[in-house]
């Protein structure tokens, strides 16, 4: 007959640890508030003494540290830095115990919650959810853990929703929050509303005039660089992604657009561009404007006029993108001739003046283009009343929005109540059985509708958009011209940039000033 003697375990089959040892357990704790909020601070200390006391009162536990992430959200772990340097010094060997409120302050997560565990179990780790009363080293309690992550994942995702569906809902009421110590121009007002600041509204007109003026985003930044300009954060230096960014804010011009930008996924909340999928809200008249709309709206059209232009745009002085070609219809470019001897001076000449085309147009210099311009100004200014009185009559007749605002009106609401019908009718297909030929049909039918509305809506939103933009244009021109009253004796920077389209070279190397109105004066 065989004899079995039975050897009994020695070690923790997890851990390896002695089953019969003395020395103490390395314990840590970890505690998560999600929010930055006075009474989740209040819970973040408490959960931070609660654990560093009870771990050190147990004669059988050695206290390694509290990891403890404030103000950060449970749904995944990319972001939570604590949690990450507690989990690497537990693979470590640093960490053999780690205790935790519960399942939902671990993670809100399901993969990652049940990820880390694993990960955590094979090197020898516990972990201890004080609220579930669980030990991860027990056999029987995976299949709870992932119940319990998969609730407190859900309980995320409704959280969530209830947040969304508040945000959403003040933005619908037309109600919005800034960083007012980024936003230049702005203050918090003691209503909570925008209150201009005087002082950097000076450099926000100041931003727009030079944009309007020709220069370019890059070209701005210098121009405040060299001026002494601090930005909103008190920095020397501008760069051109924050003159981007300024000329684009619709804020600027007294209105809101809200919801530019939503989260899709609320695990990730990752924010991503808003080209349609939710709704957005545009509040005009929520605060005052540094701006006036139709400068803004004539920004915006400039904006789009460079990003079309077939070459890239060149705004690095005043005459960059001014001097046209008369032949190829291209832009001049500059071109430094004896650059590094005494007779140095800058020309223009056409961009394709030695490409495939070979223009025959001939190159001119600064001063050519100064005199034709002093010569075609003062001889505006000779017929100025006649001039006024065609611009404005201009400006009324073809720059009127008022018909296109009652379209735009009664096509947004078109638009509204198409997708209002598009959406019962997918939630009732969802609801109801129904023949889907018929289902596909009525759905076909109410999208083709939707898009077409809405591309006529987009045309009428651009068109009013020109015609706002050519009446600022329009506007401009006709208020500088009223306030020269005389000739001028030499070259004016403002006058220029106010009043010049273009100025076209002829073959023949004769000159065109176009004026912002169409009048053309050829000299």
């Amino acid at each position: 007959m065989r004899n079995v003697t039975v050897i009994p375990a020695s070690l923790n089959k997890y851990s390896d640890i002695p089953l019969a040892t003395t020395a103490k357990r390395k314990v840590a704790a970890y505690a998560r508030v999600s929010t930055d909020d006075e009474d989740q601070q209040t819970s973040y200390a408490a959960q931070c003494d609660y654990y560093e006391r009870y771990i050190k009162s147990r004669e059988d536990w050695e206290f390694v540290k509290v990891y403890a992430d404030e103000g950060i959200s449970g749904c995944s772990t990319a972001k939570r830095e604590a949690f990450k340097a507690m989990v690497q010094d537990a693979l470590d060997g640093k960490i053999q115990l780690i205790l935790t409120k519960s399942v939902s302050r671990f993670a809100r997560n399901t993969v990652d919650s049940l990820t880390t565990i694993r990960k955590l179990k094979a090197a020898g780790v516990e972990v201890w959810f004080e609220k579930e009363s669980l030990k991860t080293f027990d056999p029987k309690v995976e299949i709870l853990l992932t119940i319990l992550a998969s609730l407190s994942q859900e309980e995320s995702r409704s959280i969530s929703e209830n947040v969304t569906w508040g945000i959403r809902k003040k933005m619908a009421d037309g109600k919005f929050t800034l960083a007012y110590s980024r936003f230049l121009g702005y203050d918090k007002g003691e209503d909570g509303n925008l209150v201009i600041n005087e002082e950097q509204a000076k450099t926000v007109r100041l931003i727009f005039g030079l944009f309007i003026e020709g220069l370019t985003p890059c070209a701005i930044a210098k121009e405040l660089t060299k001026r002494g300009i601090l930005t909103v954060t008190g920095k020397a230096k501008w760069n051109a992604a924050t003159i981007n960014s300024v000329i684009r804010n619709e804020k600027y011009a007294g209105m809101a657009r809200i919801q530019k930008t939503f989260t899709p996924d609320f695990l990730t909340k990752k924010a991503v561009k808003n080209n349609g999928q939710v709704p957005s809200y545009l509040v005009e008249q929520s605060h005052p404007a540094i701006i006036e709309p139709a400068t803004f709206e004539l920004v915006q059209t400039e904006i789009a006029r460079r990003k079309q232009d077939g070459r890239r745009y060149s705004g690095v002085s005043i005459f960059a993108s001014k001097i046209k070609c008369g032949e190829c219809g291209g832009w001049f470019g500059a071109k430094v001739w004896h650059s590094t001897d005494k007779y140095r001076r800058v020309i223009y000449r056409c961009n394709h003046k030695y490409g495939g085309h070979k223009c025959r147009t001939p190159h001119v210099t600064e001063e050519e283009v100064k005199t034709a311009f002093v010569t075609a100004f003062n001889k505006l200014v000779t017929e100025r009343d006649e001039i006024i009185a065609n611009a404005e009559m201009v400006r009324q007749m073809l720059c009127d929005t008022a018909n296109l605002e009652q379209e735009k009106a009664a096509l947004g609401q078109e638009v509204a109540v198409l997708v209002e019908i598009t959406q019962n009718c997918i939630a009732e297909n969802a609801r109801v059985a129904q023949d889907q030929g018929e289902y596909q049909k009525r759905y076909i039918g109410l999208v083709e509708r939707y898009e077409k509305a809405k591309a006529r809506f987009d045309e009428v939103t651009e068109a009013i958009a020109e015609r706002s933009a050519k009446g600022e244009r329009l506007a401009g021109f006709i208020r500088t011209l009223e306030a020269q009253m005389e000739p001028v004796a030499e070259f004016d920077e403002r006058l220029w940039g106010a009043m010049v389209d273009c100025v076209t070279v002829g073959v023949d190397k004769r000159l065109t000033v176009v004026f912002r109105d169409g009048t053309e004066r050829r000299l």
